[in-house]
């Protein structure tokens, strides 16, 4: 495998007009029903990522590309099951491995359209769950709108890592970029490796490993930050040449969501709705992790001092490590991927924490995109809100687990607080649109 892998990576290498091609029919069988548990597309998707990223492709084709492929391949999937129902069971492959079926069937039946936004992100998952979703005859226009959602996380997480890691390679960065980037790669990685473990090995302490590791991993940032120079101007520096007037407009108006008022109001909601279904100890959590978060990040801001970058013309007057706008946009996240999860197995459990990053982590990017913060403010704001969004749960299931939410309740307090940041995000563009004509 690993020749044929290194044949094909000189090949395209030699050959880059085929690289898009690649891409898109990668993704396609990534996401293919069968194919895709047999094809190594997670090693293969990486690896061409980081082709388009040397100078081959812009970040929005390799995204588009891949994006169009795994649509594709769901398409595909959906349409054998909807074909051969539950003769599908005797085909070649799914004969002799009926647990390949059995385990997407049972996430499908329990957790419905969930699943297919979930279970995207569960490899032996991913590929037979719009195939299931096709054989129980599951709405096509639900099921293209389920996809197309999944889909835009799903090519983010796969393929900009990769996308980014090429870009790197090809840009002249600063002399210290890369030792500084590899350290704290590998310390984030030990950090969610491990947590992962606890979380998979069902451990009754899971969250206490993740708090205590989320919160030593903030320290070493907040002592070497300025160790992390080289890194964070290499990092700015590529994602500043992504800069383009329609992005402009779209990440200040990301941007807005993780505003203090926004943030705020949404934080607010979910604690009344929570009050008001008598969820105690979801609220308890919920509360105590929105308000620790945003105590320690005003306190730490102060204390550390740190000067914004000069990217923008009128720098902030406020300080800028942890970022105020990512540390509140990963804890209200957070709070919905764990009440989200409650319940399930450990596997979906993770991967509703993982779906519920993403947009955390746009409006964290943003931040950088606009110059307003440094990549290791954001980092920082990050694990300040992982910190204390796992050490309010463990708190609050010191003696028993906390239960899974009620569906009416989680059915109510879902649409009510996405529907107040679309609200939100209306007003803004609204507002824009009137200032400036765009």
């Amino acid at each position: 495998m690993s020749q044929w892998l290194t044949d094909a990576t000189l090949w395209l290498t030699t050959n880059p007009e085929w690289l898009g091609l690649a891409i898109f029919l990668i993704a396609c069988l990534e996401c293919l029903a069968i194919v895709g548990i047999l094809v190594p597309g997670t090693i293969l998707l990486f690896t061409v990522a980081v082709l388009a990223g040397s100078g081959a492709l812009t970040l929005g084709e390799t995204l588009l590309l891949a994006y169009c492929g795994g649509l594709l391949g769901d398409l595909l999937s959906y349409a054998a099951g909807r074909y051969f129902h539950q003769d599908i069971r005797r085909l070649p492959g799914l004969r002799h491995h009926p647990e390949w079926m059995a385990g997407a069937e049972f996430y499908f039946q329990r957790y419905g359209i969930a699943s297919l936004l979930v279970g995207r992100y569960i490899g032996p998952l991913r590929p037979m769950l719009p195939m299931i979703a096709g054989m129980l005859n599951m709405p096509f226009g639900r099921f293209v709108l389920v996809s197309l959602l999944a889909s835009t996380g799903w090519v983010i997480a796969y393929l900009l890592p990769g996308w980014a890691t090429g870009a790197a390679l090809r840009l002249p960065l600063p002399e210290g970029f890369w030792p500084q980037a590899a350290v704290l790669a590998a310390s984030l990685a030990a950090l969610l490796l491990l947590s992962v473990h606890a979380s998979l090995g069902e451990r009754r302490r899971a969250s206490w490993t993740a708090a205590g590791l989320s919160l030593l991993l903030l320290c070493g940032v907040f002592i070497g930050w300025q160790r992390l120079d080289q890194l964070d101007r290499g990092l700015l520096a590529l994602v500043q040449e992504q800069r383009s007037a329609s992005l402009d407009t779209m990440m200040v108006l990301i941007t807005r969501l993780g505003d203090f008022h926004s943030q705020l109001a949404v934080g607010v909601l979910l604690c009344l709705l929570l009050l008001l279904a008598r969820q105690w100890r979801a609220l308890l959590f919920a509360g105590g992790a929105l308000l620790a978060t945003a105590l320690a990040n005003g306190a730490l801001k102060a204390l550390l001092a740190r000067q914004r970058p000069d990217v923008l013309l009128e720098p902030l007057s406020s300080f800028s490590l942890p970022s105020g706008h990512s540390s509140a946009a990963f804890a209200f996240f957070l709070v919905l991927g764990v009440l989200a999860g409650r319940g399930a197995p450990a596997r979906l459990r993770l991967a509703w924490l993982l779906v519920a990053s993403f947009p955390a982590m746009a409006i964290a990017m943003s931040r950088v995109y606009l110059g307003v913060h440094w990549p290791s403010d954001i980092i920082a704001g990050a694990l300040l809100a992982g910190g204390m969004c796992a050490l309010s749960l463990g708190l609050t299931q010191w003696r028993t687990p906390q239960s899974a939410l009620p569906a009416k309740a989680w059915w109510l307090i879902l649409p009510a607080c996405l529907g107040l940041l679309g609200a939100i995000a209306t007003w803004q563009l609204s507002a824009q649109v009137l200032r400036y004509g765009y």
